[in-house]
């Protein structure tokens, strides 16, 4: 795994049935990006210098099991090789990402997300710099099994 983060529950995450809400899974895994982001070189001084950044565009996330209350969860985040665009468009623009959450070494949720590389000013999806395409290239690891399916 190319990443690791542990986050301890909150009290207001938890839903009226004693769980984790499943809005919550996200906002940690979203927390894994961040730290994702941070460890490439995407963190917040490259984010107010360039004005880019990343933006999920699509998100598929898998509910395993349920999250206690007292829990600490662990995210492991994979990349799944940034992608080149089309020859005509060259530079790295998106990044497939997987992360799994685990309550010790239970698998509790997946979640797995495409990612561009925006530059806020115009709008659209730009290369990376190239340093930090290689930074990801670096931790890219093959897909889990999990990775492309589609809600069953």
């Amino acid at each position: 795994m190319s990443a690791t983060l542990t986050q301890r529950l909150r009290p207001e995450w938890i839903d009226y049935n004693g769980h984790l809400s499943e809005a919550y899974y996200v906002l940690i895994f979203g927390f894994a990006t961040d730290a994702l982001m941070d460890r490439v070189g995407l963190d917040a001084a490259y984010r107010e210098r360039s004005g880019c950044s990343l933006y999920t565009v699509e998100a598929h996330v898998r509910y395993l099991h349920e999250v206690a209350a007292d829990a600490e969860v662990e995210v492991r985040t994979r990349v799944i090789s940034p992608d080149a665009d089309r020859s005509d468009r060259p530079g790295v623009r998106k990044a497939r990402i997987c992360h799994e959450m685990r309550v010790g070494e239970a698998l509790v949720a997946t979640e797995e997300l495409m990612a561009l590389h925006v530059d806020q000013a115009l709008g659209r999806a730009v290369p990376l710099p190239e340093e930090i395409a290689a930074n990801l290239a670096a931790l890219a690891e093959p897909a889990p099994d999990y990775a492309g399916r589609a809600v069953g």
